[in-house]
Order: C-alpha cells, then structure tokens, then sequence
C-alpha cells in the first residue's frame, strides 16, 4: 500500500486537472454550437446582403459578432490569467455611418477570421468526452497497476491549452486595429486636454478680470485722488496712500493665488511629495501622506523627480480630492499614497466618508480625468454607498 500511494496522489491530481479542464471547456462546446448556428444564419443572411433591408441589419450582425468574441476572450483568460484586448470603432451614427464603420474596422475582419477558423476547431471541447472514460480506465490500470504516469486523462488539458492558443492567435487584434483604437483614445484625450486648457484659461482670466484687476483700478483711483489732495490735505493724501499700499498687497495676494492655480510654485521649490505634505497640512481634514520612492527636491540622485506636468497633475489631483472630501464627503481623515513604479506615478487618495461620489455628478472629478488623460494616464473611481471613497491614478512617464 505504501508504494502505490504516490501513484494514486498522482492519479488523483491527474483526475483534479482532467476535471478542471473539462470544466473550462463546456462553455467553450456551447459556445461552438452556438457558433455553427449563427455561422450558418450568417452565411443565409449574406446571400441576401444584396438588399437594402439585410444590409441596414448588417451593424448589428456584427455587434453580435463581437459579444460572441468577447465572451470567447473572456473564457480564454480565465484559463491562461492573460486578457486578450479589444480594438473596436464605436458604431455610432446614421445607418450609413454604422455600415461604413463595420465594414472598415480591422477588428471586424479579426472576429469574422476567428469565427470561421472556430467553425473547424470548435470541435476541440467536444473531444474530451470519450476521453473521459478512456481515461478512467486506461490511466486506471497504467497508473494503479503498472505505477506509470498518466497518459490520457491529460490530453484534456492539452485540449483546452491548444483551444486557448489558437484562440488568443486569432482574436488577438492587428496592429492596425490597434492603431486605430490609439488614433480614437489621442483623439479624445485631445479633446479633453483642450477643453481643460480653455476652462484653466477662462478661469484665470475671470479671477484676473474679478480680482486682481478691479484692485489694481481701485489702486490707480487712490493715487491719483492722493496726487490731487497731496497740496490740499496731506493727511487725506497720507490716507488714501495707506490704503493704496493695502490694495497693492492684496493685489499681490490675489496674484500668487492665480499663479499657485497655473503652477504652484511649491512643486518647484519642494518637489512633488513636499508639496502635497504641505497640501496636507493646510487641509481641514486629518490627512495621513505616505511617499515610496519619490524623493524631496533637494535630493542630489538622479531621476528623483517625476516630470513638471507629471507632477502637475498629481497636485492638482490630490488638491482636489481633498477638498471635494471636506466639502462632500463628512469624512474627518483622508489618506494620501504617492508611489513610484517602474512605468510611472500612482497616486491614491482615500478618504472614509459616506461615498457615492459620481464620476459624472460635477466638474471637479471631470477636469482630473481630463488633466490624466492629457498625459495618457488612468484614472479610478471607487465610491459605494457608505463609503469610503477612493480614487486611484496611474501617471505613465520615464524617470
């Protein structure tokens, strides 16, 4: 009994992956069957794609083509842990729009490739069915009697292996696709960075037209009235100089406060994780600030600091949050994480309030996303309700 222990371990494991396996591969054999209908549906839809009426229903044949593709991507990366990605244009438009954008996407041409090469491995799942008591029996005796390896019950996982392979080769998109699906993304964040640049602009120009401006009138009108009463009433003069001095320091302030918002100059002087400790410690909450791998300006190291708009964003990131947090949230703590990965910066804030923070709800969250993706970065919302809130940004730069 002893030395057929580790054979029947064996064996055993052998039966734990065969089954594993074969669980991975019936949803692929009822997504093949499914296929050989649809193909042969497809195949009757387009003799008819002569006609108008078949070729108004043609975008929404494909999009169906997609959801059976990207259930198949999704079945892949369950087994193999690797995402196969998508690369689609958006169908979008008048029924002449939709037409052209499906019949000139590359992705289309991928999932109509995969699908007919599907129509002859698709059988692949439906192999495993003889191999189970093929395999009961023969790797029974192999195994129990002989205490030899396994030699059928393991062409299961072959098969779903082989199935995945071929899978990931033909639904992976083409660099063409790929490109298109770029071109779209930089357009769009294209979009947003000029929107955002147009609201910085307009925001300045109001705080300069509202603020500072109406000081520095306020401030000529106050030295020309001191001119004229300086022969007159020197103490009047004296006066009206004092309060011109005022408005010229408040003049200032209100300046520094609208360069602050351009770029502050804290960023420059104490670098990306002294500046936002010091964001901390002027906020109304109680904000923990954790910094791994970024060091303070005054570090001598090369490629200590991220890039000036990289750090930019991630300011104006954490400034933002935090104050939407005091204002919305009710939270009394917050903590801030900044962190230097290989590709880029990471930036979390989190704070414990009620939540329910919408992505769509206001103009703070939507100018973050659109400073983030200016520079090609990622942004997360994450905000049930009860909370806590916590929002997470992926920076991409070189260090």
């Amino acid at each position: 009994m002893c030395a057929r222990s580790p054979t029947l371990i064996a064996m055993r494991k052998t039966v734990r992956e065969a089954a594993r396996a074969t669980r991975r591969l019936a949803p692929a054999a009822v997504l093949s069957f499914g296929s050989y209908l649809f193909i042969t549906v497809l195949l009757i839809g387009a003799i008819g794609a002569v006609s108008v009426v078949a070729i108004g229903l043609l975008p929404e044949t494909v999009l169906l083509v997609r959801r059976i593709a990207g259930a198949k991507r999704r079945m892949v990366a369950a087994w193999t842990g690797q995402e196969i990605p998508e690369a689609y244009q958006p169908v979008e438009g008048t029924v002449r729009e939709r037409v052209r954008t499906v019949v000139r996407d590359p992705g289309t041409f991928t999932d109509l490739r995969w699908m007919v090469a599907y129509y002859a491995y698709g059988c692949l799942p439906y192999l495993a069915i003889p191999l189970w008591p093929l395999g009961l029996l023969v790797d029974g005796v192999w195994c129990g009697l002989l205490r030899r390896e396994a030699v059928v019950l393991p062409l299961i996982g072959r098969l779903a292996d082989l199935d995945a392979k071929w899978s990931t080769a033909l639904l992976k998109p083409s660099p063409k696709a790929e490109l298109a699906v770029r071109v779209e993304e930089l357009t769009e964040t294209r979009a947003g960075a000029i929107a955002a640049h147009g609201a910085e602009l307009r925001r300045i120009e109001r705080d300069l037209h509202d603020g500072t401006q109406a000081r520095l009138v306020s401030l000529s009108m106050r030295i020309g009235l001191a001119k004229r009463a300086y022969d007159r009433d020197p103490e009047a003069a004296r006066r009206l100089l004092d309060d011109a001095q005022d408005q010229a320091e408040e003049a200032l302030t209100e300046l520094r406060h609208v360069v602050r918002g351009i770029h502050p100059p804290i960023l420059t002087d104490r670098g990306l994780a002294g500046a936002v400790r010091a964001l901390a410690a002027s906020s109304g909450l109680d904000v923990a600030v954790t910094v791994d791998g970024l060091e303070d300006a005054d570090s001598e190291r090369d490629g200590a600091r991220a890039p000036a708009a990289v750090e930019a964003a991630a300011y104006f990131v954490v400034a933002e949050s935090l104050t939407n947090a005091a204002k919305h949230s009710g939270a009394e703590r917050a903590e801030v994480g900044l962190v230097r990965t290989g590709k880029g910066l990471w930036v979390t804030v989190r704070d414990g309030g009620r939540g329910g923070a919408d992505e769509a709800g206001g103009s703070g969250l939507l100018g973050m996303q659109r400073r983030v993706a200016a520079l090609d970065g990622t942004l997360r919302l994450t905000s049930p309700a009860g909370g806590p809130t916590v929002i997470e940004v992926e920076l991409p730069c070189v260090w």
